[in-house]
Formats: C-alpha cells, sequence, structure tokens
C-alpha cells in the first residue's frame, strides 16, 4: 500500500473519490474495507457512533466477493464496495434493527427499509448501523442498548439527534457518507454540530418504509448526509424515486439529483428568518455565528435580507406538537399493546403517548388546517425569497450527560424538544431544508445554518448549498483526532 493510498489517506477520501480509485483499480474493496475497520476500531469506542458493527471476518470476505466481482468487469454501482452503516431506526434483515430500544436488541425486521435496499443495490456493504435516541425521540442521541454518542468536536457534548451517530462517524472519517431521517431536525441538527452536511428532501422525495401508514407518514423523512455536497448529492441520487409501494412518493428516479452540481448562485435572495421575530430564544453566539455564514452568501452575489413572518407561531407549534402525537402514538401501537414493552419507553415517549390518547379528532383536523395555512404562508415568503436561512439549532451542544436542555436565555422550555422549535417550518411545509456548517461559536463548538427552499425545490438548494461549499473554509477544521 503506497503512502497516498494508507488506511488514514482511504478514510479521508469522499465517497466519490473512494468510487472512482475502486473502479480504476487503484484501491480494492479489500483495502477499503481494512482501512475502515482500523479506523472504526480505534476510534468508534470513545463516540458511540456506529453500532451492531459486523464480524471483521464475514465483511472482509464481503469486500473479497466485490474485488472478484470488478475482476470479473461486474459493478454494482458506485457504491461497490464501500461500507455504509444505515440509522439504527432504518429496518435491516441481516442486521439487528434496535431502534434504540431495549425490547427491541435482537429485532431483525422481515426485509430492508427502501433506502437500505437501494443503498445495497448501488454496491455499498453494510458494516453495522449508527446510533440513533430510542425510537428517535428527541434531538440528543442516547439510549439504553448502547449508551450516548458523543460530539466529534467535544466529547463532554452531546452530538444531536436522531442521526447523532451517522455526523459522528462522518466527522470522525468512520464513514464516507451516511444515511439519516428527520421529523424534527435529525438530518439538520447533528449536521450542524458536527460541521458536516444533512438534507431532509422534500416530503415524498425519498420513499420511507416499509410501513402500513403510508398516506399518513408525513412529517418524517428519510435523507442523506456527508462531508460536502457533490457525495452528499450523489447519496440523494441513489436514495430518490418514486416506488410504487408508497402512496404519496414523488415522480422521478433520482438520477436528477447527480452531481455536478454547477451553478452561479450570484443575485440569489436569502430570506434570514433569524429568531423568527424574537420568537424564539437563542443561546448568544448562534445568531451571530450564523450571519457570519451568511456573508459567505453575499460574497458570492446573493442579497441576504431579513424575512417576517406575522403567522401565530405559538398555533403553529401546537399544530405541530398534535401532529407530531398522533403519528407517534399510532406507530406504537404494538409496543403500546405490550404492556412489559411500554413499561420500558423512557419517559418523554411516555408523553407523547399519554397526550396522543386523548387526541380527539377535531384537534387532528385543525392541526392540519394551521399546517395547511402555514404552508401557504412560506409559499407567500417564496415570493419574496429565493430561500430561507434558519440556524439548524436554538444553542450550541450542550452537556452530554443532560437528556435536554432545561432552559435557553433564562427562557424555560416546557417540554423536551420545544429547544428544537426552529426545525419545524421547513418540516411542517414539507420543504426541502439543507443543514450546511455555520461555524464555530465562542466556546469552540460547531453550529449549522438551514437552507430552506420551496416545496420539490431539491436541485435549486443542492446547488446553492454546492457553492457555499465549494467557498466557506469551515469543513477544513477537523475534529480532534482526524
Amino acid at each position: 500500500m503506497t503512502e497516498t493510498t494508507g488506511a488514514c489517506a482511504i478514510t479521508s477520501l469522499s465517497a466519490l473519490e473512494l468510487s472512482r480509485a475502486i473502479h480504476a483499480r487503484r484501491l480494492s474493496c479489500h483495502e477499503v474495507m481494512a482501512a475502515f475497520l482500523d479506523r472504526i476500531e480505534a476510534v468508534n469506542p470513545a463516540f458511540c457512533a456506529i453500532v451492531s458493527v459486523q464480524p471483521r471476518e464475514v465483511l472482509m470476505k464481503a469486500a473479497l466477493r466485490a474485488d472478484a466481482r470488478l475482476a470479473r468487469g461486474v459493478s454494482d454501482g458506485w457504491l461497490h464496495g464501500i461500507p455504509q452503516a444505515p440509522k439504527d431506526l432504518a429496518a435491516t434483515c441481516d442486521i439487528p434493527t434496535t431502534m434504540g430500544f431495549s425490547g427491541l436488541k435482537a429485532h431483525r425486521p422481515p426485509r430492508d427499509a427502501f433506502v437500505v435496499q437501494r443503498a445495497r443495490e448501488a454496491g455499498a456493504i453494510l458494516i453495522g448501523k449508527t446510533n440513533t435516541p430510542e425510537f428517535g425521540l428527541g434531538s440528543h442521541t442516547y439510549n439504553d442498548v448502547f449508551g450516548t454518542t458523543l460530539n466529534a468536536y467535544d466529547r463532554r457534548f452531546s452530538a444531536g439527534g436522531s442521526s447523532g451517530g451517522a455526523a459522528v462517524a462522518l466527522a470522525m472519517r468512520l464513514l464516507p457518507v451516511a444515511d439519516g431521517s428527520d421529523m424534527m431536525g435529525s438530518l439538520r441538527n447533528p449536521a450542524g454540530w458536527n460541521n458536516v452536511y444533512g438534507f431532509r428532501p422534500s416530503m415524498g422525495r425519498v420513499p420511507g418504509g416499509p410501513g402500513p401508514e403510508g398516506f399518513l407518514s408525513q412529517l418524517g423523512t428519510e435523507g442523506p448526509m456527508a462531508r460536502d455536497m457533490a457525495d452528499l448529492a450523489m447519496l440523494l441520487a441513489t436514495q430518490a424515486g418514486r416506488d410504487p409501494r408508497v402512496p404519496l412518493s414523488l415522480a422521478g428516479d433520482g438520477s436528477g439529483f447527480a452531481p455536478p452540481l454547477g451553478r452561479d448562485p450570484a443575485g440569489l435572495r436569502i430570506g434570514w428568518l433569524s429568531d423568527l421575530g424574537g420568537h424564539l430564544p437563542m443561546q448568544p453566539g448562534v445568531i451571530e455565528t450564523c450571519e457570519s455564514a451568511l456573508r459567505i452568501f453575499e460574497g458570492m452575489g446573493c442579497h441576504v435580507a431579513p424575512a417576517r413572518t406575522r403567522f401565530d407561531l405559538d398555533a403553529l407549534w401546537r399544530a405541530w406538537c398534535v401532529l407530531r402525537q398522533f403519528q407517534i402514538t399510532g406507530t406504537l401501537a404494538p409496543i403500546r399493546a405490550n404492556p412489559r414493552l411500554r413499561d420500558m419507553l423512557k419517559p418523554e415517549m411516555q408523553w407523547e403517548i399519554e397526550h396522543g390518547l386523548t387526541l380527539r379528532a377535531e384537534a387532528v383536523f385543525d392541526a392540519s388546517v394551521i399546517r395547511t395555512a402555514w404552508y401557504h404562508e412560506m409559499l407567500r415568503l417564496f415570493d419574496e425569497h429565493d430561500f430561507l436561512a434558519l440556524p439548524t439549532a436554538q444553542l450550541f451542544p450542550f452537556d452530554a450527560t443532560q437528556h435536554w436542555p432545561r432552559e435557553i436565555a433564562g427562557r424555560v422550555m416546557d417540554s423536551y424538544h420545544r429547544w428544537m422549535e426552529v426545525v419545524i417550518p421547513a418540516t411542517l411545509a414539507g420543504a426541502p431544508a439543507l443543514a450546511v456548517p455555520a461555524g464555530f461559536g465562542p466556546s469552540g463548538l460547531p453550529m449549522g445554518l438551514q437552507i430552506i427552499g420551496r416545496p420539490q425545490a431539491d436541485r435549486a438548494v443542492l446547488e446553492l448549498g454546492h457553492a457555499y461549499d465549494l467557498a466557506q473554509e469551515f469543513t477544513a477544521r477537523l475534529p480532534p483526532g482526524v
């Protein structure tokens, strides 16, 4: 192995660079697998990013088989032989899917999630899963099965969630690219807190499932995470595309999102929503860090201006809580029906279910009406701006021993998730939202910026993000030990 293809160099390559090197036979799949497994063995125990790691001998044999296929002139796709670890909420038929819940430690679903199936079809070798909080609940990745995922830049602090394991695995070079999912910022906050990219696609862009609630799953979505925008877009191209089994999935095959992403951003209008007119409490330094990042967009020729909404944001929050409780309570019906499992749920989940069980049909209907009105308000904002911007979180990474922050800037948080209210505008509009690195706050911890596009304008968001990726220097600041 040459100096330029040493183990450290291999794990620092982007996914596309790895793909090109493998297909050009400059690197073998066997070498790539060994390099990533060596790094996981050396680094992962300190961070708890990747879980359920499969036996080394099994994975090395899979890599040798991938090499043999290439030797016969057969490529499985751009991810051929590249290690991947799906988020532990995504079903994997041959690796336990615990969802961070101790009652599912040995759970093996009968079939893969669609996003996992597509990664396999593109040639990926699954090496394990990435850690997530119990059932993805809360933007802090801890559970009773595997423990707490720690921030890549300072292990005293939270990695965010629920795709915290994926974000840290990327930042620490344990994976070249990663999948995640997002209901309440789960692709966005951990990306921001670990100085990587995370993309919540438009509702229906990446088909979710398999599951029985295809017409009702309108809050959460799966999507890509990466260390650069070219990798992120390529993974989205693999994940996206209509599946007839998912009734609300959007038309297309995903190929339209593949790089190249070149576009001149000059003249684009970015509306800065900041703290939503004082509605959101923000830790000192968050707004300033994000506004510094917005100046990079101005340097690219974009016009950044304040964006304002007169919408009743308290009503929007109440609608969010109703719709979330409605979906969570229904999804966990099998767990609720089993007293042994029900009693194992963490208090925050118990709280969601208790409220969900009291919901009346009128409340769910009224919440949907408010959500629709917010969608129209977002369309009005997009008449004035091409994109909207918000922080990815309302505070910097907090103490990892906390379950959730109890106050921000002197304002008490009235629920375990109120501190992430900043992410619900994009979710409830079904709009694409890209988390980009925004720099580092006064204490040296990372923060991210959400770039929100018009509903279904995913490609436009990726193109703006790519231009920003080329202009920013934040990702050059590597975590300790990388």
